[in-house]
């Protein structure tokens, strides 16, 4: 546990240290290959941690609103990718324009009249990628109709570089072998749709953390993820990493207890309210592996105590693994970045609440 004088609970810490190992793990899967590294700043919102990546060989930034697009890029940003299909009106599409001023941008589309509008109302002074379902059933086109998307944005006089997906039914135990071979399978099927109708494609993008040590240049030109620099309890839960590779936890104080739980002061407010039905609880206590955050509040949250160890006292603090970290980030206002066990630096989180 580290030291926190002065650092009021609950409090999101990150250990720069774990963080940097990170960073520097996923820059050598990538390095020196096919597959540049464009990783997803919406998990971190941070610039001080976006800078790390870029400077470890990061292609680029995804983002995935335009506001953090505009956050990115007022920050130094010069590469930027907002892997989202937009719905582009006249105010957005002048704050599209107003951004590819300053920077290279890519937008995704994933449907004809979603080009029509992008061209229509933001212009042509940027590249865009053609979303495919690989599997996630969320947005995407299906692979095979990948062509006629891409034919209507180059005929509204566009430039289609190519096409992404998100394997996101990665995020579930098992499924990260299988969520690699269908997202190869509908990258490969989509470029060669959009071959077809005459459009070239350089850029077969995709990636998330739980598939990322699985995915292999080929037909994935660049990967995406985002959670792999702080990873969570999910990532543990899905053996994406070790509690050793959880650079970022929740500090926060035992307020109340009982024979068989503790209450902490860490509620939904801070850690978020996921929880995927195949996960073990609303979040771990990486120092007390056996327990789990059994229920939430705005403002609680309860952990049902197992451990055969001596447990927290009432006003003790804990460190506790936020199931999915994107939510936990996107509530707080800056990261307390500690190093040595000491506090060394305070992040702002710049691009907390940027959904516009």
């Amino acid at each position: 546990m580290p030291e926190l004088p002065d650092v009021a609970t609950p409090c999101v810490v990150v250990d720069r240290d774990v963080l940097d190992r990170n960073v520097a793990e996923m820059a050598v899967r990538t390095r020196g290959g096919a597959m540049a590294l464009r990783p997803h700043a919406k998990t971190h919102k941070c610039w001080e941690i976006a800078r790390r990546q870029l400077d470890a060989g990061a292609a680029g930034l995804t983002v995935a609103t335009v506001s953090e697009a505009e956050i990115f890029a007022q920050a130094g940003c010069t590469d930027l990718f907002i892997a989202y299909p937009l719905w582009v009106d006249d105010r957005r599409g002048a704050r599209l324009r107003a951004l590819a001023e300053r920077c290279l941008l890519r937008v995704g589309v994933d449907s004809a009249e979603g080009a029509q509008a992008l061209a229509r109302n933001a212009g042509a002074a940027f590249e865009v990628l053609v979303e495919v379902d690989s599997g996630h059933h969320r947005t995407g086109v299906p692979a095979k109709a990948a062509g006629g998307v891409a034919l209507a944005a180059a005929s509204a006089g566009l430039t289609v570089r190519g096409v992404f997906t998100f394997p996101g039914h990665s995020y579930a135990p098992g499924l990260p072998a299988v969520a690699v071979l269908d997202e190869t399978q509908a990258l490969q099927d989509a470029a060669s749709a959009v071959r077809d109708v005459g459009v070239p494609v350089d850029v077969l993008s995709g990636g998330s953390s739980p598939t990322a040590a699985l995915t292999t240049a080929g037909p994935v030109t660049e990967l995406r993820p985002g959670v792999y620099v702080f990873n969570d309890a999910q990532q543990l839960e899905l053996g994406a990493c070790g509690v050793d590779d959880v650079a970022l936890t929740v500090v926060a104080t035992v307020v109340s207890q009982a024979p068989d739980r503790l209450v902490l002061d860490a509620g939904s407010k801070v850690l978020g309210a996921d929880r995927p039905p195949w996960t073990t609880g609303f979040g771990r206590l990486p120092d007390y592996p056996a327990a789990r955050i059994s229920a939430l509040s705005e403002h609680h949250a309860t952990v049902s105590w197992v451990e055969e160890v001596e447990r927290p006292e009432v006003g003790a603090t804990v460190r506790v693994m936020p199931n999915h970290v994107c939510t936990a980030v996107n509530l707080a206002d800056e990261l307390v970045v500690v190093a040595g066990g000491a506090v060394v630096d305070r992040w702002p989180v710049l691009a907390r609440g940027a959904n516009t």
